[in-house]
């Protein structure tokens, strides 16, 4: 057998009977937490944009567009998976080499469960292995570091949870997994430099690619069968030699993950738990810090403090802002959270935040560097222009494996940020569905987000 079809094999077996309890729970909590962030996005521009032409091209209504409206299941999964990437609110796996978020597979997941009438169980089980797939081989074989963005891991988890979903058997899901893990190698040019709409987007074309290529697949059409192992396949071309035994992987990567309290690049959670500590200290005024200095581990510095995916200083867009550890610090200190009202264009451009930007320096650690991803240091100090100096250290926040979110506070951030679209009966509603969705059927869950306002009601 082919590595791919080992790995058809473990999705083909896959039951979400075979979760424990605790990883049951959390997935849940992570389809609520998705599922906010989704719907806090409804009114965004480039998500106004991409419903447009959605409606200018239609599609065969078989899967649900949240706020709304029906279209064909590739087309739902590019739509509401670019709902739930746009705030960057979502949830994260840290791996030594690689960062993703799992999460953004549940658009995929939603569409192709819906277009085959499946069962809340049936979704919950390809969501687990989306996310044993994605952190299993961002374990083994990441790929920032040669060039590549981590949605070419995921990839191949959106195909094998789509086909997991639409119930196809383990020849069909390995053709769908080639398909797409063969075509979809993407560049990490997607978040280095001046950042674009393609940032947030890069994901639900995995989403949408992934659900096609099940779709292909379903009706005969082959792919590389050896796309890891083969001749210019993803071993030789861009990952480099791995070992994946699938038939020794469980259902459990989702108690690995991660979940965002700040509105922010995931690497910046400590550091922005740090700047509301210094914000309680007694003395502290904004509007005299003199300067800022933020010690952090290699990959924060890399990936948003101005390292190798390039300069963080120069932001005038959303995309920019919440991939920019300055920008971010800076809005903290000043406003003393960071939610996506922060992201309005003129709080992103406001005076007193691209100000005391500038005077923010961040440097890597050694010995953070050293501690992570299984801790994610951050000693922040803050000089007064009188010479008072305000320290805070961070090693985790709430949402991190030693203090995870439970069902109440996912169900806080839920409100929060679905409550300008949705009442709080419909609110209840979905989360009701969702905390017992492993009895319930994948339409009880899209008919209530059909019925979520596609604009805000208040």
């Amino acid at each position: 057998m082919t590595e791919v079809q080992d790995l058809a094999g473990f999705v083909a077996e896959a039951s979400w009977e075979t979760l424990s309890p605790e990883a049951l729970e959390q997935l849940k909590i992570r389809v609520l937490d998705t599922l906010g962030v989704a719907i806090g996005a409804l009114d965004a521009e480039p998500i106004v944009a991409i419903r447009g032409l959605l409606d200018d091209l239609g599609g065969t209504p078989s899967a649900t567009l949240i706020g709304g409206g029906r279209t064909s299941p590739e087309r739902a999964a590019f739509y509401n998976s670019a709902l739930s990437r746009y705030l960057d609110f979502m949830d994260s796996y840290l791996a030594k080499g690689e960062t993703n978020h799992p999460s953004d597979n549940l658009g995929a997941v939603l569409a192709a469960a819906e277009s085959v009438d499946a069962s809340g169980a049936e979704l919950l089980t390809a969501l687990a292995v989306a996310y044993q797939v994605h952190t299993r081989l961002s374990d083994v074989a990441p790929v920032r570091a040669k060039g590549f963005d981590h949605t070419t891991q995921g990839a191949f988890a959106a195909a094998a949870a789509a086909a997991k979903a639409m119930r196809l058997p383990a020849e069909q899901i390995a053709n769908a997994v080639a398909i797409a893990g063969t075509a979809n190698a993407a560049l990490r040019v997607t978040r280095t430099g001046n950042l674009s709409h393609w940032k947030g987007l890069a994901y639900p074309h995995v989403s949408k690619e992934g659900v096609f290529a099940a779709l292909l697949a379903s009706r005969g059409i082959t792919g590389p069968e050896a796309v890891f192992e083969g001749n210019k396949g993803f071993k030789d071309s861009i990952a480099g030699d791995f070992e994946l035994d699938w038939s020794g992987e469980d259902l459990e990567s989702v108690l690995r993950t991660i979940i965002k309290k700040h509105n922010a690049e995931i690497h910046s959670q400590s550091a922005l738990d740090a700047a509301q500590d210094i914000r309680e200290q007694a003395g502290f005024d904004a509007a005299a810090i003199e300067r800022v200095c933020l010690d952090t581990f290699d990959v924060a510095y890399s990936i948003i403090g101005g390292g190798e995916e390039g300069d963080k200083r120069s932001i005038r867009t959303k995309e920019e802002a919440d991939h920019s550890l300055p920008w971010m610090v800076a809005v903290v200190l000043l406003d003393g959270r960071l939610n996506p009202e922060q992201y309005e264009p003129e709080r992103i451009v406001a005076e007193d935040v691209q100000r005391l930007m500038a005077k923010v320096e961040i440097a890597p650690k050694d010995e953070f560097s050293a501690r992570f991803p299984d801790h994610m240091p951050a000693d922040l100090e803050v000089v007064l222009t009188d010479g008072t100096v305000l320290r805070a250290t961070r090693d985790t926040y709430h949402g991190f494996h030693d203090n995870p979110l439970d069902w109440g506070a996912a169900r806080s951030k839920f409100d929060a940020l679905a409550a300008p679209f949705a009442s709080e009966a419909l609110r209840d509603e979905i989360a009701e569905i969702v905390q017992d969705l492993e009895h319930r059927d994948v339409a009880d869950l899209t008919a209530a987000l059909a019925r979520v306002s596609a604009a805000r009601e208040h």
